[in-house]
C-alpha cells in the first residue's frame, strides 16, 4: 500500500470549501465533471462519470471530511484507499491538505498528479 500528502491554499474560508466538497451541484461546478454526494455521515458518493466512488466515514464541518475512496482503476479485490482532506484557516485563506492512504502498490503517483491536475487546477480557478 501507498500514500502521500499534498496541499495546497484558496481564498476562501473553510466552511466554503467543506460545503463545496460535500455539495454534488458545486464539486461538479468546481472540477467540471458529474459528481453525485450524499453529504451525510456515511453518506456515498460517485465523481466523474463513475470512476471515483466510495463513502463518508468521518465529518468534522469546516474543519475535516474523511472518506472511504477508490476509483476503477484498483484491483477488484483491492480495498478502499483512505482520504483524509483537512481544511485549516490561513489569514484569509485556508490550507486545503489531501492526506490519500491505502493506496494499490504502484498507483500514488498518478492519483498524486490527478489530484493537483483533476481538483486543485480547476479549484484555483473556481475559487479564484
Amino acid at each position: 500500500m501507498e500514500s502521500f500528502e499534498i496541499h495546497t491554499s484558496f481564498p476562501v474560508a473553510p466552511e466554503v470549501l467543506y460545503h463545496a466538497w460535500l455539495n454534488s451541484k458545486i464539486h461538479s461546478a468546481m472540477t467540471g465533471t458529474e459528481a453525485e454526494i450524499d453529504p451525510l455521515p456515511e453518506g456515498v458518493f460517485r465523481i466523474f462519470g463513475g470512476y471515483i466512488s466510495g463513502k463518508n466515514i468521518e465529518m468534522i464541518p469546516g474543519e475535516k471530511i474523511v472518506q472511504r475512496w477508490r476509483t476503477t482503476d484498483f484491483p477488484v479485490n483491492s480495498p478502499d484507499s483512505v482520504l483524509k482532506i483537512i481544511f485549516e484557516k490561513t489569514g484569509k485563506s485556508t490550507k486545503m491538505t489531501i492526506r490519500h492512504t491505502k493506496i494499490p502498490d504502484g498507483q500514488a503517483k498518478d492519483y498524486r498528479q490527478g489530484w493537483q491536475e483533476y481538483y486543485f487546477q480547476p479549484m484555483k480557478l473556481y475559487f479564484g
